[in-house]
């Protein structure tokens, strides 16, 4: 079952005080280019950073002290982990970490830091599902899913609470997709407190699952999609597909390309260092302006965890 509303405000209550509310920007520019006016929502100023602690906080705080005392385990390709490690280590218990070889050192270095013993493993889903299961026979720590899990899509889904508290005349709210537990959680919450809120996805033509599942109206699943955008390589689950199927507008992707563009045009106008995944909804507005022209448009900067070694215009 997806949360309800109720469970939105229970979690937003739950995080208050521990994750940020983070702020909202604006650009000039940026509204110039794409006939649109775009408001940013940076979550790469949250804690962890990244969108995804509110998910991970929601589900460690909700733990009890009994489930809680073996852990947490989880596999994640790096936003979710670090957060999910963040997060264990302020309640004072183990996090168990599976992550795929080819994470970026910069979140594997991140997760360590915050006390998550980590695992590498092959960049499948397959392969991170068993070794997370394997830690888990072997541990007795509580799996938490990164996205196909209602009370992790309940916390990813206050980001869309506090935009519409923020700019609450947004015609708009677009976001990444991976596995679709930010989606789902913006289209819960539009479709109660803003039904005339347009939520809409973004994701790499490489790794486009979502746009093909709702093209299909099936569920369908990338195989191993080596898009710069590291964090939506995931595939949708049954859970998040049902939602973003009954009331998401649509999915729009962008080449790898666009990705770099939009992610230097962040960097050198907004002056804000965003990573590549958390920039294709930009790069969905300025690929597809005729979707948003003279439209205000909510954009989710979903995280800020960049390798600055390896910048894809170097």
């Amino acid at each position: 079952m997806a949360p309800t509303i109720a469970d939105i405000h229970a979690a937003a209550e739950r995080i208050a005080g521990t994750a940020h509310r983070t702020p909202v920007l604006t650009c000039g520019s940026l509204d110039s280019l794409a006939g649109a006016a775009l408001h940013f929502k940076c979550e790469n100023f949250q804690k962890g950073g990244a969108y995804k602690f509110r998910g991970a906080l929601n589900a460690v705080r909700q733990l009890t002290d009994k489930q809680a005392r073996h852990g947490v385990v989880t596999h994640s390709s790096g936003n979710h982990a670090t957060c999910l490690a963040l997060a264990a280590r302020q309640r004072g218990i183990p996090a168990h970490i599976v992550v795929p070889r080819n994470a970026p050192l910069i979140k594997q270095r991140a997760i360590a830091a915050y006390g998550g013993q980590l695992t590498l493993c092959e960049p499948t889903l397959a392969a991170r599902q068993a070794e997370a299961d394997r830690i888990q026979s072997a541990t007795g720590a509580v799996f938490i899913h990164p996205y196909d899990d209602p009370v992790v899509i309940a916390g990813q889904a206050t980001v869309g609470l506090e935009f519409l508290e923020q700019v609450p005349l947004l015609d708009v709210l677009i976001a990444p997709v991976s596995g679709g537990g930010l989606l789902s959680g913006l289209c819960l919450v539009a479709h109660a407190l803003a039904p005339h809120v347009e939520v809409w996805g973004a994701e790499p033509a490489i790794a486009d699952d979502a746009f093909r599942s709702l093209r299909e109206g099936k569920l369908l699943a990338n195989t191993n999609p080596a898009t710069i955008a590291d964090g939506l390589r995931a595939s949708l689950s049954e859970r998040t597909f049902t939602v973003i199927r009954q009331h998401a507008r649509g999915i729009v992707t962008v080449t790898e390309e666009h990705i770099i563009s939009a992610m230097r045009l962040v960097w050198e106008r907004m002056k804000l260092v965003v990573e590549p995944s958390g920039v294709v909804p930009l790069a969905a507005v300025l690929a597809a302006p005729e979707k948003f022209r003279g439209r205000r448009v909510g954009i989710i900067f979903t995280g800020g965890n960049v390798d600055l070694d390896r910048l894809p215009w170097q």
